[in-house]
């Protein structure tokens, strides 16, 4: 059924091109010599018969207009924009153990366990945490969620608007994601407020959806611009850290206190033609892959609690197992019938079925990639899963750099690291006009979702970039 499956997407994919060979073969036929009194017949009929002339052209016209009105709106990508903590919030790596000590929750073990994570994890040494972690008695209160919260989106969005000139009241479309922190009134209401966001916006709250739900908040955002006309879409993306600091001592739920940090991004999309001229991108796909229906892939992120009633996120063991299954079902099930070329779609599937049909022991095909997209944006979720990703897609180590400096420098941020990883892209003046950008999300439940734009000019760096100060000292040597 697989296998069904993969053809009935190529097909689709295709159709319209594997109906022009026919077609092409009929005209070419057609206008072959031996046909040309017919052609010549053919237009000294409709010389004298105005009325099918007219017809015809009516025809056309309609044909066209249904055509152009059925065809999707165009979405583009303005600006975006990252926040960046203030320098007091950095924390080093003894820090992190010293204050993680001085809470008194952890034992011996568990700290050695922290220690020996954060040396191999692919942090550096100046990640954020928030405000509320730097005291000696964390204050792990709703009121210093909502601080955290504020400063980080608060920040990316003063900074976005101020880049892009647009007025808050001018934004049709809002959708906030942020998986552990959903507060009443939510994060969406806190912007409305904040901003004194019209009545009738559209505004949406995403919560629990994991690291993924960048992406999908975007995909969101696309389909409502496919229905309001001449407008903006804001998303915003950001994980909150200050009420979801683990403080038991089971090892699989001590692994987030290691990787994740501050971090968080704006995203301005707009469906209006005029803004195509100063438009940095435009969305060329959106795919999206859930394979929660596998038990073991439902629970390989998982928020529980431990025997001693403290919630934490636990990660399973076999996190890059169902990592990499997730990958290949978006690869090969929607986004390689997208996006490559239809002789390697050919090859691909003629090796798949070759293995199916006939046992035989070779591996299957792997696409060249590096073909297809110019950058790739990994969601620098830990060190490992960029490991497994640049294998599985035979990159090379150019092509993960950006994810491997944006967990060094900002650690994982969660569902707004694949807006870092491009922001490094840019700062290193690699973006040309036409050039392709994969960003790859990967979050529990499990899901992998893809977005590729296609950039619509040389992309330069926006003001206040997360990395306008430090750039020039990356990249680094990091752990691999």
């Amino acid at each position: 059924m697989k296998y069904v499956k993969l053809a009935s997407h190529f097909l689709t994919a295709n159709l319209l091109k594997l109906l022009l060979i026919p077609i092409i073969a009929v005209i070419v036929i057609e206008a072959s010599p031996m046909n040309l009194d017919h052609i010549h017949q053919l237009r000294l009929q409709l010389h004298y018969n105005m009325v099918s002339v007219i017809t015809s052209f009516a025809i056309l016209v309609l044909t066209s207009t249904i055509y152009i009105m059925t065809q999707p709106r165009s979405v583009y990508l303005v600006d975006y924009s990252c926040h960046k903590p203030p320098n007091n919030l950095k924390v080093k790596y003894q820090k992190f153990i010293n204050h993680s000590r001085l809470t008194g929750a952890f034992d011996e073990s568990s700290l050695e366990f922290q220690h020996k994570i954060l040396e191999q994890s692919g942090l550096g040494e100046e990640t954020y945490l928030p405000e509320a972690m730097h005291s000696i008695l964390s204050r792990l209160s709703m009121a210093a969620a909502r601080e955290e919260a504020e400063q980080v989106i608060f920040g990316a969005l003063d900074n976005l608007f101020a880049n892009t000139n647009v007025n808050p009241k001018d934004i049709g479309i809002l959708v906030m994601n942020c998986s552990l922190f959903n507060p009443t009134p939510s994060l969406s209401s806190m912007i409305v407020n904040k901003y004194k966001l019209r009545g009738s916006i559209k505004s949406y709250n995403l919560g629990g959806m994991g690291c993924s739900a960048g992406v999908i908040a975007v995909d969101l955002a696309k389909d409502l611009l496919q229905v309001q006309k001449n407008t903006y879409a804001v998303v915003v993306s950001t994980e909150n850290i200050t009420q979801n600091w683990y403080l038991g001592n089971k090892k699989s739920m001590l692994v987030q206190n290691c990787l994740f940090r501050v971090g968080g991004s704006a995203v301005l999309l707009s469906n209006k033609l005029s803004d195509r001229c100063r438009a940095k991108y435009k969305l060329v796909h959106i795919v999206r892959t859930h394979i929660g229906s596998n038990d073991k892939a439902y629970r390989c992120a998982y928020q529980e609690e431990d025997d001693a009633s403290k919630p934490g996120v636990s990660l399973s063991k076999e996190l890059m197992s169902i990592t990499s299954v997730a990958l290949k079902t978006n690869i090969t099930a929607l986004l390689g019938p997208l996006i490559l070329p239809i002789s390697d779609q050919l090859l691909f599937f003629a090796t798949l079925l070759a293995d199916k049909l006939f046992n035989t022991k070779f591996k299957a095909y792997i696409p060249n990639f590096k073909l297809v997209f110019d950058h790739f944006c990994i969601h620098s979720g830990r060190r490992t899963v960029i490991n497994e990703l640049e294998k599985n897609l035979q990159l090379l180590p150019v092509h993960v750099e950006a994810s491997r400096m944006t967990l060094h420098r900002f650690g994982n941020t969660s569902s707004s690291s694949i807006w870092y990883e491009l922001a490094y892209t840019e700062a290193k003046g690699r973006i040309q006009k036409g050039n392709r950008v994969w960003q790859i999300a990967l979050g529990s439940g499990f899901k992998c979702n893809s977005v590729v734009w296609v950039s619509l000019q040389k992309v330069k760096p926006s003001p206040s970039s997360p990395w306008e100060d430090c750039i020039h000292s990356y990249p680094v040597q990091t752990v691999l």
